[in-house]
């Protein structure tokens, strides 16, 4: 009987005709008739899926399959048992046996191989896509590279898999074991968009902030499924109601769905005329068997064509260009999605309207008279334009307009407008980056060439001169050591919006890279005089500019730099030579300290070449080891021998004994002070390692001057901690020597450094004090063991009341904060005397010794060599 029910039903849809209804509806009543009442008790699988299968408050089965279920079962006497699973559980208890039914399954070839289903559809859905408000989809190409959220086992994670797979797109798939789960990854960010079916999208994904999109897919009809085998007595009695009910309009299962708000096939024919149908349709069955065949052929053809349109439909909307046809009447016949998202307008609203109805006046009369060249002439026009609508920013397109055959013989045109905004974007930004250095906006050395190169050109005119000034920014690298890159690149833009501030008329700047920048004055009087005054004004304000304090997260900096300028008259000139020139007087402002400029005169060449033959020879000479020490002699009040300063000299097979006035400014800013810095440290400590053997020197202590770039090196005290661990000598017997000059540059590094060094009892001693920056602010603050009386003082300490006062005050500062002091450039007995009187304990000089290979001094015992008169 059931299959016989399942026949008709197959033959008789839901509306063919009205014998087949009628028929349908007196095999469902006979059904009815014959079916005992089962009084049972029925296991029902629940997963959440509101609206369609839930739990209510009491527990008890809700939602439409639900409250469907519960009638049934009602009026069969049946008693529900509702057992809360996820959704692959309830399908594996279901197989297994542990359940009787399972609301909500979609029939398919593979669970029709694990279920049995009953006949009559209970519920009519679809599947359809969820996103959030930011994520764009319109295709299902647009899927590609996104993450789509979906319940686990479900038949959409199947579909879609398979139609991504033939799109040759990407998909993440987040299979979850709820829908619930499914919308809070989507809210939560963990996946673009959702797929689910649209009674449960439109009842939970669209309350939290998802919205519907175009992708439709899978409908699909709703049984109640049974284990294989199992329950078809279950089966048959839910076809009997359904059957019932869906003859009658005012049933309670379309009562039930109005309520509920899910669509619903139509009802069927009044009852008195089943038998009626049931009759014919028996006698007819054999002639609509072949009308089955029939429409079978004609739906399987029409789902092709319609899969051909919806593929094609699916590319045209993929293809990242305006595409449309428009008739002769130039109205828009088509539209794919991009012409959509240009106009804002839905397909509906733009089918059948003008460029009149969508685009200013002034861009229809020009699409109308190129549209009816095409028309009426027939050409291809291709042409670049800027569309806009809808209040958006115009946009560039490339257009192609030509014609197009209609169906009905006459004439219709066609448009592609391909968006090349972008491309016109990527150009700007390569002539940006061509043009432009990228952290400080300014010109880059490529462009400022050109303009230089254009400013030679023009000095032709003979009525004007230019000039181009070089700067170089004093110890950036140490400040990139120090304190990191993003310091030393937020110090470059800094500079970079003070030489602007500095521009005026047409006055160019640039940075040539690294720490260097370059102006160009390309229009500057003829008269040299007149030139001159001008820019050196105009340097003098850089210097100015570029020396103002600053604050590195929140820490003072005071940036300085050198200036090189060359003037340039000749128009043969090349630009390679003009920049040669202002290297050149670069360097040589470099040489002269921070905050000085120089212009380029001829003899710089020669100047330069020496400089350049130093510094080899220099590098030369610490490969092959032409550096040696001398050691001056320190003494106390008593003539007895406290130490000795280590002072560096250049041995040069050439040049003689070079003095260190020739090569250590040379080597600071080479950078060799470290390499040569790390030699005078060994050599020290290798010394006292030689004095710890002898009972008359193991205590005498050796001071060695250190460079500021020395200090603030990376890893500077942990190079002096492995010499003197190396050497295995005692650390209180090492003093590192600095200047007041030192502390100008992060004093707080300074600090910290010679706090590590003094915890390590390594002495630290404070030169030329007195002619430094900032030394009397951060005195109390320095870990210190000795000040030095810088040699100016002592020298006009018998001529100059300043100079007595200055070094009394000295003394007395060093004596209130528990300081050594030492004198330095004592040459006169007089003047030894005058500080001890002033308190001086310790002295250095010529009047003790000049500075002398250690093996001059061997004569010097602690405490019994006399001092020299």
């Amino acid at each position: 009987m059931r299959l016989a029910r399942v026949a008709l039903r197959r033959f008789f849809p839901v509306r063919p005709a009205c014998l087949a209804a009628t028929a349908a509806g007196v095999l469902g009543l006979l059904l009815a008739l014959a079916a005992p009442a089962m009084a049972r008790e029925v296991m029902v699988g629940v997963y959440e899926n509101p609206p369609k299968l839930m739990r209510g408050a009491d527990g008890r089965l809700d939602g439409i399959l639900g409250e469907l279920l519960t009638e049934i079962a009602r009026r069969e006497g049946w008693t529900l048992k509702p057992v809360p699973c996820a959704w692959e559980t309830c399908l594996d208890l279901l197989e297994a046996g542990a359940l009787d039914l399972m609301p909500d399954v979609a029939q398919n070839e593979m669970r029709s191989a694990r279920f049995d289903f009953h006949a009559v559809p209970a519920l009519h859905s679809w599947s359809q896509i969820y996103a959030r408000a930011d994520v764009a989809l319109g295709s299902m190409l647009d899927l590609d590279r996104r993450r789509v959220a979906l319940l686990a086992g479900s038949v959409q994670q199947a579909y879609l898999a398979d139609l991504a797979e033939g799109f040759g797109i990407e998909v993440e798939w987040l299979p979850l074991p709820s829908m619930d789960a499914a919308i809070e990854a989507v809210v939560a960010g963990e996946a673009d968009a959702v797929a689910t079916n649209f009674h449960f999208g439109d009842r939970s994904a669209l309350p939290r902030g998802l919205r519907q999109t175009a992708l439709i897919f899978l409908p699909s009809r709703l049984f109640y499924a049974a284990g294989k085998g199992r329950n078809a007595e279950l089966l048959d009695a839910i076809d009997r109601h359904l059957d019932a009910w869906r003859a009658h309009s005012d049933s309670f299962y379309f009562e039930l769905l109005r309520r509920w708000g899910a669509p619903a096939p139509e009802a069927g024919l009044p009852r008195y005329a089943l038998w009626t149908a049931a009759t014919a349709g028996l006698l007819l069955l054999t002639a609509l068997g072949l009308v089955a065949w029939l429409r079978r052929e004609v739906e399987r053809k029409t789902r092709s064509i319609r899969a051909g349109e919806t593929r094609l439909a699916t590319i045209l909307n993929s293809v990242d260009a305006q595409i449309f046809i428009k008739d002769a009447q130039l109205r828009y016949r088509y539209v794919n999605r991009k012409v959509c998202d240009l106009l804002g307008l839905p397909e509906a609203r733009i089918l059948g309207r003008r460029d009149a109805d969508l685009y200013d006046a002034a861009t229809a009369r020009r699409r109308e008279a190129d549209d009816r060249r095409v028309l009426e002439g027939g050409e291809r026009i291709v042409q670049e334009e800027r569309l806009a609508a809808g209040g958006r920013e115009s946009r560039s397109f490339l257009s192609v307009t030509l014609p197009l055959p209609a169906s009905d013989g006459g004439a219709e045109l066609c448009g592609i407008a391909t968006d090349i905004t972008e491309q016109h974007q990527l150009l700007a930004r390569l002539h940006e980056l061509t043009h432009l250095d990228p952290l400080t906006r300014l010109l880059n050395r490529h462009a400022l060439q050109e303009r230089l190169r254009q400013a030679l050109a023009d000095c032709r005119e003979g009525d004007h001169q230019g000039a181009l000034l070089l700067l170089n920014l004093s110890r950036f690298r140490e400040l990139n050591d120090t304190r990191g890159h993003a310091a030393g690149d937020a110090w470059l833009v800094e500079v970079a919006q003070r030489i602007r501030l500095c521009l005026q008329d047409e006055v160019l700047a640039a940075r040539l890279g690294g720490d260097e920048f370059a102006c160009l004055l390309p229009r500057l009087p003829l008269l040299a005089s007149e030139a001159q005054r001008v820019v050196g004004g105009f340097a003098q304000r850089l210097l100015d500019e570029v020396a103002r304090p600053w604050e590195i997260a929140g820490e003072p900096y005071h940036g300085n730099a050198s200036l090189g300028i060359a003037f340039f008259t000749d128009p043969s000139a090349a630009v390679e030579e003009v920049l040669r020139h202002a290297d050149l007087a670069l360097s040589q402002a470099s040489l002269a300290g921070p905050g000085r400029a120089r212009v380029f005169l001829p003899e710089m060449q020669a100047a330069i070449a020496a400089r350049a033959a130093l510094e080899a020879d220099l590098r030369a000479g610490l490969a092959a080891g032409q550096f040696l020490l001398h050691f001056q002699p320190q003494i106390d009040l008593d003539g007895c021998l406290l130490g000795f300063e280590t002072l560096v000299r250049w041995q040069h097979p050439r040049r003689g004994l070079v003095p260190p006035a020739s090569f250590i400014p040379l080597a600071e800013a080479s950078g060799l002070i470290l390499p040569l810095g790390d030699f005078v440290l060994r050599q020290a400590c290798r010394q006292l390692a030689a004095w710890s053997g002898d009972p008359r020197r193991r205590e005498l202590r050796l001071s060695v001057n250190v460079s500021a770039r020395q200090l603030h090196q990376p890893g500077f005290v942990d190079a002096v901690l492995a010499e003197i661990a190396a050497a295995g000598i005692d650390g209180s017997r090492l003093e590192i020597e600095i200047t007041e000059s030192q502390l100008v540059e992060d004093i707080d590094l300074a600090i910290e450094t010679l706090a590590r060094l003094r915890g390590q009892r390594v002495r630290i001693a404070l030169d030329d004090f007195g002619t430094g920056y900032s030394a009397l602010h951060y005195i109390k603050r320095l870990p210190l063991d000795l000040i030095k009386i810088d040699t100016s003082f002592v020298r006009d300490l018998l001529i100059e009341p300043n100079a007595m006062a200055i070094v009394k005050s000295v003394i007395d500062l060093g004596r209130g904060l528990g300081l050594e002091v030492l004198a330095e450039g004592v040459e006169e007995a007089a003047q030894r005397e005058v500080l001890a009187d002033l308190g001086c304990r310790q002295f250095q000089g010529y009047l003790f010794g000049r500075p002398a290979p250690i093996e001059a001094l061997d004569d010097w015992l602690p405490g019994t060599a006399p001092v020299p008169a």
